[in-house]
């Protein structure tokens, strides 16, 4: 895969202008062969050829609709990883991973329970992001969105994270708005106050999936160390000091938190919040992990009914729409297959 942090070291001597020229070919053209570099030196684009080529390769999958695409990649060291392109009627969306698997064992996420392997480079997070770039490109189409609600947990690799949000921002290459990143947590609460303090403006979004601690927490074990008393103090922190809309997200699990009971705790829970909106999502069953657990999604009629409670209430309420199930690229269903 193509590592830009290589590619850095080898015009470390040579005019700074360079590297501008590099990151435009790279990520503005999308180029993926250096001999396409014409603004280079030929010495220097056979060095790069040599040392750092531009291939980026991913298993691709595409839904019966058309409006899925799951790539896998097989990283250096042999982990693999999922990417997603949701194709929306007016704009694209790159569903990034941070991580190879996940720490937090969430009981309705496949990822989780693949456990935990590593934290993704920073290069490695972009890469995801060029190779649909790339794709989209040959079809005449842009990059609309990308999204941290792949694999992983973002804030538990916050720095690379980051680092790849502001290269692919960066106004010399990639150029797409900060507004147009967003970050999803369980609630990691030094990644919220960290991104708080950050000056971008990143949409945040909570993973949510339980009005109270302790339905949470058997659902969610890392609400042990993040309980909502705590998650919501400094949500409220965050919404406070940038002015942001914060989405929560929550998962509908038949017979387990989908009750018009729980959606006025919910409801009670994010009251007199004017910057806070909920995303209901089915769930997502993810091959043998979801029969273990004997979750099934909601029936359409009750999240109707959930979302009728909520919105009484004067929660503002959306709801996400299915992409990608049959080909396992669904919400909760990535794990490196």
């Amino acid at each position: 895969m193509f590592d830009f942090v290589k590619t850095e070291k080898i015009v470390t001597f040579e005019p700074a202008f360079r590297l501008k020229q590099i990151k435009l070919a790279v990520f503005h053209d999308l180029i993926e062969d250096w001999r396409e570099a014409k603004t280079l030196p030929a010495p220097l684009r056979e060095k790069l050829q040599a040392n750092c080529p531009l291939d980026i390769t991913g298993d691709i999958h595409i839904s019966k609709d058309n409006k899925t695409v799951k790539a896998v990649f097989t990283l250096g060291d042999g982990l693999k990883i999922e990417t997603v392109l949701l194709r929306h009627e007016k704009r694209n969306t790159i569903c990034v991973s941070s991580q190879v698997g996940c720490a937090l064992g969430c009981l309705f996420c496949a990822t989780g329970k693949a456990g935990f392997k590593r934290n993704l480079l920073a290069w490695e997070i972009t890469n995801q992001v060029l190779f649909f770039a790339r794709y989209l490109k040959k079809q005449g189409e842009k990059t609309g969105r990308v999204v941290f609600m792949g694999m992983g947990e973002p804030f538990l690799n916050y720095d690379n994270v980051i680092a790849a949000i502001k290269l692919l921002k960066d106004k010399d290459g990639f150029n797409l708005g900060a507004r147009h990143f967003s970050i999803s947590t369980i609630g990691v609460t030094e990644g919220i106050k960290k991104l708080a303090q950050e000056k971008l403006q990143i949409n945040l979004a909570i993973s949510l999936h339980a009005p109270d601690d302790k339905l949470r927490e058997s659902l969610m074990p890392a609400n042990k160390e993040y309980p909502l008393v705590f998650l919501l103090k400094e949500v409220g922190e965050y919404a406070k000091k940038t002015r942001r809309r914060v989405m929560f997200e929550y998962t509908m699990i038949k017979g387990v938190n989908d009750s018009e009971l729980q959606a006025g705790e919910l409801a009670h829970l994010l009251k007199n919040q004017p910057l806070y909106f909920v995303n209901l999502i089915s769930f997502n069953p993810a091959g043998v992990f979801a029969r273990l657990d004997g979750f099934q999604s909601s029936s359409p009629a009750q999240i109707k009914k959930f979302k009728a409670a909520l919105e009484a209430a004067g929660v503002v309420v959306t709801e996400r729409y299915r992409f990608g199930k049959e080909i396992k690229a669904a919400c909760g269903q990535l794990a490196g297959r």
